[in-house]
């Protein structure tokens, strides 16, 4: 069993922050206009006690409230005398890459990935590029919380925001630049890939990337209204791509598909079959050990990758270990180990063989090119001895958030569960970290147990604290 408490730090619950930075619906705290500036404000004065002339790279995706978010987040930066310099429509790994690369102090992303386009978020990544330690998050938030008091009886300033958009295209040119040099550009070129851009923030770049490099490439959803973004399509639709390439046989050789703000990535293969994170992670994995860069012959992935490939990646001679949910997690394990691959099954995969330091949707689907393309074989066939266990998830909408512990009911549906799978299986109840969700998974042999008991849970789950 695995059931995640709230994110907290020495006892105390972060109350802003969950696993992938601020997020919540633009307009209502904490994303209003008041609590954006509080959190420019805040950012700013930490950086400003640590260094002498900070700044900070900003970057946006595609939803019409990033304008006016990344406007009052600045706004409270300059007036803590930090600087800032706009990157405009650009992936969240494009941050990471530039705030490491430019010798930026921080950078800040205006984006609720895959949420609808009502939702907009705020990520915070360290000057190397790497998202915050929970730790720090929890220095940040009583900084924002100190600047709210000091501005609750008055109006937020309110002033000209230069650059925000379109930002600096020679920041964006250079991570472009950057993510075409990291693979064998030659070996790519022959491929025919067809991508679901989900109206994000990959709209303009990726077809762009693809174009540099040669490779043939059909774009979906690259064109963005402020409301359009994930909406049907992107990475929580990947089968929307994988049927349009079997309803063309033989056009493409993968599909990719990625989220609003192009950190992950799933895939179709030329059949039309969705290829998850799990099926990533032992595609990339074969393929580092053979060329001597998977360090110590591991992966890390989460408790919610199937056993299917634990055994996969077991039978290449590969150790697979599990971290919490969420891709800054991942990164924990992997610099704690050594590992230079990690991911989760969303799409969400790390490559520390080179210069990354987040997830990044482009690199993963230029780096599953390159295999595909270098090994001769194709996507289908890379994965054909990856064994699924059956696996079923059920979201339960929650009024708060109450650690599972403190939940009779739903321990004991829980244990149940457990003693009827008698080790064939496995059941995981965790928190969403960025929405009032419980997510309730269980994998087993066994299919008629699996939905008996994720209903089960979810039932006690709901008649407990259900919304």
């Amino acid at each position: 069993m695995d059931c995640n408490k709230l994110a907290s730090v020495q006892g105390k619950t972060r109350q802003l922050f969950g696993t992938d930075g601020i997020r919540g619906v633009a307009g209502e705290y904490p994303l209003n206009r008041a609590t954006v500036y509080a959190i420019g404000r805040a950012l700013g004065t930490r950086l400003k006690r640590r260094m002498e002339n900070p700044s900070v790279v900003l970057g946006q995706d595609t939803r019409e409230s990033s304008v006016w978010i990344a406007e009052a987040l600045a706004l409270g930066l300059r007036d803590t005398g930090c600087g800032y310099a706009s990157a405009g429509l650009v992936t969240t790994p494009g941050v990471a890459y530039l705030t490491r690369t430019h010798g930026f102090a921080a950078g800040v992303v205006i984006s609720a990935s895959h949420n609808p386009w009502q939702d907009n978020g705020i990520k915070l990544f360290g000057s190397n590029g790497m998202k915050l330690a929970d730790e720090i998050e929890h220095e940040i938030e009583q900084e924002i919380f100190s600047h709210l008091d000091q501005i609750a009886a008055a109006e937020p300033p309110t002033g000209n925001i230069a650059g925000i958009l379109p930002g600096a295209a020679n920041l964006r040119a250079d991570y472009e630049q950057w993510l075409a040099a990291s693979i064998d550009a030659a070996a790519v070129r022959p491929l025919r890939v067809l991508m679901d851009c989900a109206n994000g923030a990959a709209s303009v770049l990726a077809p762009e990337l693809f174009a540099r490099l040669g490779v043939k490439a059909v774009a979906l959803h690259t064109s963005p209204n402020g409301r359009n973004i994930n909406d049907g399509c992107g990475a929580l639709h990947p089968e929307h791509v994988a049927q349009e390439i079997a309803a063309r046989p033989g056009e493409f050789d993968l599909g990719v598909t990625f989220d609003g703000d192009a950190d992950r990535a799933l895939f179709s293969d030329a059949e039309g079959h969705v290829v998850n994170g799990d099926s990533v992670l032992l595609v990339a994995a074969r393929q580092m050990k053979a060329r001597g860069v998977l360090r110590n012959d591991t992966v890390v992935a989460t408790t919610m990758s199937n056993m299917g490939l634990e055994k996969a990646l077991g039978s290449s001679g590969i150790a697979m270990l599990r971290s919490d949910v969420g891709d800054k997690y991942v990164l924990e394990q992997m610099l704690k180990t050594g590992a230079t691959l990690g991911g989760e099954q969303s799409g969400h995969i790390l490559f520390m063989d080179g210069d990354s330091t987040t997830g990044d949707g482009l690199l993963t689907a230029l780096r599953v090119m390159e295999v595909v393309a270098s090994s001769g074989k194709s996507l289908h066939e890379l994965t054909a001895d990856f064994k699924v266990f059956p696996q079923r998830m059920k979201n339960v909408k929650v009024r708060e958030k109450i650690p599972m512990q403190e939940l009779p009911a739903v321990m004991e549906a829980i244990r149940t569960a457990e003693r009827e799978l008698d080790g064939n299986g496995r059941v995981i109840v965790r928190y969403s970290g960025t929405e009032k969700l419980a997510r309730v998974m269980i994998e087993a042999d066994d299919e008629a147990l699996m939905h008996k008991h994720v209903d089960a849970v979810a039932a006690a789950l709901e008649k407990a604290i259900g919304a």
